[in-house]
């Protein structure tokens, strides 16, 4: 005898319905959409068959039959354990159900094949857009739904290979404010703490601290750079290796907040006086302790101009790619300290 644990029940079908309400699936079809050529009481009959077997109507075929959109927008995200993606998702959500759109998000781990794979299917289910922060530089996946005619817009990092509107924040323009302001306090061996290479705004942010150390007359140094840092244990283990230098730095640039709190577990472990400051602001910054200067900017309107410029898109499908960038400021929490 089979043994049926653990699978789910079948979904009721509109014959399933119509068999209930010893009706035809078509006067069921009718019935559901109000149709007025389905007698009160027949209408009646069949939505109590249709609530006693919990039948639900496919929305999304039915609104493709009538050569309407899915109602879905997908958005991918590179590591839905960041809060920054939390945060981007419900501005941009706060924006499309307004619209009477659905927000479906596809979580890629940085993974260019799942990123690839995730757009396909979007694409497959006839998505109404797509808003994406593509894991590397290759988005000729993108680039074909776009083709294709699925309004694409980026978020945080820009378009590469084809024209796409994006809304991107001021990466270099934050890590410049922020290492300045270390170097200001009279540090000199700033450590910087960074994501992987290929990603865009790990690199802007890389250029812009080292911009602020050449403009201040310091020559950067390799040794004092640690990149592709995507969790916080990793982060806590590259900080480490630099505070064990034998001419440590005497304070730490991240490129986000999870290479920021990892640097801060490694400093409370070392008993450190070192100087801290990041890219992205996060819950319980002002509890943590220590000096710490974070580059901040409104991610809930980073989603909100995305969402914006997806639904301009679907409504008007020409134009020139429009790219907008979100400004940013220094926020400090604790008492600030100088190098030894």
């Amino acid at each position: 005898m089979p043994d049926n644990r653990g699978t789910r029940p079948a979904q009721p079908t509109l014959r399933d319905v119509a068999e209930r309400a010893a009706v035809s699936a078509m006067t069921v079809s009718r019935a559901l959409r109000d149709d007025p050529r389905v007698l009160p009481a027949t209408r009646d009959r069949v939505r109590a068959a249709a609530t006693e077997l919990g039948y639900r109507p496919n929305e999304v075929a039915r609104s493709l039959r009538l050569g309407k959109g899915s109602g879905l927008v997908g958005l991918i995200v590179t590591n839905l354990a960041n809060p920054f993606y939390s945060r981007l998702a419900l501005g941009v959500d706060s924006v499309l159900r307004t619209q009477g759109l659905k927000t479906v998000i596809g979580n890629t781990a940085q993974d260019p094949a799942a990123e690839r794979s995730l757009v396909e299917d979007l694409v497959a289910r006839r998505v109404d857009g797509i808003i994406a922060v593509p894991a590397g530089p290759d988005q000729r996946h993108l680039a074909t739904a776009a083709a294709e005619g699925v309004p694409v817009v980026l978020a945080s990092r820009p378009p590469e290979g084809f024209d796409a509107d994006c809304v991107l924040v001021d990466d270099f323009g934050g890590a410049k404010d922020a290492t300045e302001k270390l170097i200001a306090r009279g540090h000199h061996r700033i450590g910087f703490l960074g994501s992987p290479t290929a990603v865009y705004t790990g690199t802007e942010r890389l250029r812009g601290y080292r911009a602020a150390l050449t403009g201040a007359g310091i020559t950067p140094d390799d040794a004092y750079v640690r990149q592709g840092q995507q969790q916080t244990a990793e982060a806590a283990r590259a900080a480490a290796g630099l505070l064990s230098l034998p001419a440590p730095p005497t304070a730490l640039f991240c490129s986000n907040n999870r290479n920021t709190i990892g640097a801060f577990r490694a400093i409370s472990a070392a008993g450190t006086r070192t100087a801290l400051a990041g890219f992205d602001d996060f819950e319980l910054a002002d509890a943590l302790g220590l000096p710490l200067t974070l580059v901040d900017y409104d991610i809930d309107e980073l989603g909100r101009q995305a969402g914006r410029m997806l639904v301009d898109r679907t409504r008007e499908r020409g134009g020139a790619p429009r790219r907008t960038v979100v400004p940013t400021h220094l926020v400090e929490y604790g008492t600030t300290t100088t190098p030894d």
